[in-house]
């Protein structure tokens, strides 16, 4: 099995901050009709890819959101420069200069500016950098940027996938990677024991807010969450703060800070990749949180949910990078877990 390069990068650089994922939705969409028995979207705007099991008895949801960390416009100033809220989480010091792009009438490239170095104050350069330091740059007079851009337009990071080695490199790793993983597992499924809902979510950045309604909508017997998570293998970490490293294994979560996975899901998780001979790592992350948090909870009944991350550097930074042997392990992992999930023991 190889990614699929093609794919993955239209996946990847296609934008759809949250509340606004209408071009990946319609790309998921394209992907999706053909190799689902059915497909419906919520009033949220998440999509539901429904593969029939044997038995409706017990329905599984497998959750990957097609939203991606991004901002939007506040504030257009007398000269053209916007200001601009985040949506999702970011690290301040990795925007300086860095380009976006503002989605309006139409598509517009921008540079996030600030202060220069050249005139700050000894005392300023000390400071750390914030959000509220950053601007963007059109390149336009406000009587231009008007014409195309308007209070309440998303922005999205402006960055092309490259391979680097035997790693993909680009914007919206988190979560597109998961989005990719999860129409390739819909593609290779055969027999499966009960009904599977592949659910692309919207809003995950800002709360796992899709998720929360599609769990609600479906209540799932089981849950996977499926979604990238740190990898610190770099220089200067500690081995106990690493989480994950990268090219070591798909992980399969334990827990995370809005979700203790079911000690059952875990288990069964362990032994699959085993049967199957699949490198894994186990996964304890301190702080965020996914979907798999809706999964398991928001159903009317709950769900023994879990959930399948991949391992990624540079996370919620302007890039992210992921290793094709994990991802290529996720698609096994997900794959095997659903064509055998009537076989796990489940008993409390």
């Amino acid at each position: 099995m190889k990614v699929d390069i093609a794919l993955f990068s239209s996946i990847c650089e296609a934008p759809g901050a949250p509340g606004f994922e209408k071009r990946i939705r319609d790309l998921v969409l394209e992907q999706v009709r053909p190799i689902s028995d059915e497909v419906t979207i919520d009033n949220m705007g998440s999509v539901y890819a429904v593969k029939k099991g044997k038995s409706s008895d017990k329905r599984v949801m497998v959750a990957a959101h097609m939203d991606e960390i991004g901002f939007i416009v506040k504030h257009i100033d007398n000269n053209g420069f916007l200001r601009f809220h985040t949506l999702g989480g970011f690290d301040p010091k990795t925007l300086t200069a860095q380009r976006v792009i503002v989605h309006g009438k139409k598509d517009l490239v921008g540079v996030m500016g600030s202060k220069p170095i050249h005139i700050m104050t000894p005392e300023e350069r000390k400071q750390p950098v914030s959000i509220d330091d950053f601007f963007i740059d059109l390149g336009m007079t406000q009587e231009e940027v008007i014409k195309y851009i308007s209070v309440g337009d998303p922005i999205t990071r402006e960055r092309s996938m490259i391979e680097m080695g035997d790693c993909i490199n680009c914007k919206s790793i988190d979560n597109r990677v998961a989005v990719y993983i999860l129409i390739e597992t819909l593609k290779q499924l055969g027999d499966i024991p009960y009904d599977v809902y592949g659910v692309f979510s919207v809003q995950e950045e800002v709360g796992i807010r899709g998720a929360n309604v599609a769990a609600h909508h479906i209540n799932p017997s089981f849950g996977f969450g499926l979604d990238t998570t740190i990898a610190y293998d770099l220089p200067g970490s500690k081995p106990e703060e690493q989480v994950t490293k990268l090219g070591k294994g798909v992980a399969i979560k334990i827990m995370d800070a809005s979700t203790i996975c079911d000690y059952r899901m875990v288990r069964y998780q362990k032994e699959i990749a085993d049967k199957f001979n699949i490198t894994w790592q186990p996964e304890i992350l301190p702080m965020g949180g996914t979907d798999t948090a809706g999964i398991q909870r928001m159903g009317k009944t709950g769900a023994i949910a879990g959930a399948i991350s991949i391992p990624t550097r540079h996370l919620h930074q302007v890039i992210e990078m992921a290793h094709k042997e994990d991802i290529i392990g996720a698609i096994q992992l997900l794959k095997h877990c659903l064509e055998n999930i009537d076989k796990g023991n489940w008993e409390l």
